[in-house]
């Protein structure tokens, strides 16, 4: 494995960003799957890719459903899980300090 390390103050900074908790021993778990999924991503890097065409894979269904505008009626149920409503908008928290 490689000398980055994922510790638990990285996992708390991580967490904090995400606005999520963790008791130590949750933190301590989360470091160990993030060194885990780190070192897959090692073994990825390895793979040697030098004989794959590129283009080989041009040919994609890229068709997409039509985007038809469409009227919800219920406006108390579509805002039934929403916190916090001013003016008949949904109100977020600030996120940005």
């Amino acid at each position: 494995m490689s000398d980055k390390h994922v510790d638990l103050d990285t996992v708390k900074y991580i967490a904090k960003l995400a606005k999520l908790k963790f008791t130590e021993e949750e933190a301590e778990k989360l470091a160990k799957e993030f060194e885990a999924i780190l070192g897959h991503f090692e073994t990825i890097d390895k793979v040697d890719l030098s004989d794959i065409d590129v283009n080989e894979f041009d040919e994609v269904n890229t068709e997409f459903r039509k985007d038809v505008p469409t009227v919800f009626e219920d406006k108390k149920k579509l805002m039934q899980n929403v916190k916090s409503l001013r003016d008949g908008a949904i109100e977020v928290p600030k996120i940005i300090e």
